[in-house]
């Protein structure tokens, strides 16, 4: 059976909206109700779980159509299982009593369908990645400190999202623990605000954005997360990510060779970030949607005024380049 491609409506997205790797209630709750319906045979209560866009641009008898032609070339489903968001969609692994497919559903706040899309399921061949092997130096100079890193969700709360599971967020502190001088009330009052963001090895660079403002402190930006932002390529295919940037600091562009210590663009406090920070994470491939973290160990530092090789910081760390 050659399957059709069914997309009610496409709504608005923003780039990266895939940070969040979890199935959502509505999601979960109305592929529940779809696969309910779809195994009793009711398409006509599928069609009306539909949103008002949806039934409009796809009315419901090539919504009958569609649904007829899967159950007839595949059965009922057996088993389904949640993949990822590739937002607004949350994807699936469902297995029908015939083959598998890659069942895509997205729903609103009313747990209605605003999205249906069906293709062949294609197995996972991606690049298994369990660590760097480019040595590592840190992409800062001076002493930071690690806000979230680990492999827990107490220690690092990115754990629960595929591509960046194994991520660092870093800030620098004072003696006191605090990240700013006076109140945190501007940009300007945080330590790490305007400092060195530098290439923590040799690399090409894939990518980067520069023009997106920074937020005043205690105010995101949901709409492009990860703000101005570089992501480089390592000769060993690894993929180095850089987040939140401040604005038109970015020194570099895509297809640049860099070199360990290259100036990469200065630390901000632009896309969905909370006060001036570096985001930092290693991942297999380019593509966010599909990529999964990899642990970043970095070759001597010190953490906590002592000397490390091949460590990977966790949260409260204190961590410098070794001397």
């Amino acid at each position: 059976m050659k399957l059709k491609f069914v997309l009610a409506v496409m709504l608005s997205l923003s780039f990266f909206t895939a940070f969040c790797q979890t199935e959502n209630a509505a999601n979960r709750y109305t592929a529940d109700k779809f696969e309910k319906y779809y195994n009793a045979g009711q398409f006509d209560s599928i069609y009306a779980i539909f949103s008002p866009e949806a039934k409009t641009s796809l009315p419901l008898d090539k919504t009958k159509a569609f649904l007829t032609d899967l159950k007839n070339g595949y059965g009922n489903i057996v088993k389904r299982t949640f993949l990822e968001n590739q937002a607004p969609f949350a994807v699936y692994k469902t297995e029908f009593e015939k083959g598998i497919i890659s069942l895509s559903i997205a729903a609103d706040n009313n747990n209605a369908i605003t999205g249906l899309y069906a293709k062949p399921y294609e197995p996972d061949t991606m690049p298994v990645l369990q660590r760097n092997i480019t040595a590592m130096h840190l992409p800062f100079k001076g002493e930071w400190t690690v806000f979230w890193g680990g492999d827990t969700k107490e220690l690092n709360y990115h754990v629960n999202v595929r591509f960046q599971k194994n991520a660092f967020d870093i800030v620098i502190n004072n003696a006191e623990g605090r990240s700013f001088r006076t109140n945190g009330k501007t940009n300007d009052d945080y330590y790490a605000f305007g400092q060195p963001i530098i290439a923590p090895c040799d690399g090409e660079v894939v990518w980067a954005v520069d023009g997106v403002k920074d937020n005043i402190p205690g105010e995101l930006n949901p709409i492009y997360v990860p703000g101005n932002a570089v992501l480089m390529k390592t000769r060993n295919k690894e993929y180095v990510f850089f987040a939140h940037f401040k604005q038109h600091s970015v020194k570099v562009k895509e297809g640049d060779q860099v070199k360990q210590g290259q100036l990469l663009g200065l630390c901000g406090n632009s896309g969905n970030s909370s006060e001036p920070h570096l985001h930092f994470h290693l991942q297999n491939i380019e593509n966010l949607n599909k990529a999964t973290g990899v642990k970043c160990y970095f070759s001597k530092l010190e953490v906590n005024g002592a000397p490390k090789t091949d460590y990977s910081p966790v949260k409260g760390d204190k961590i410098s380049e070794a001397r």
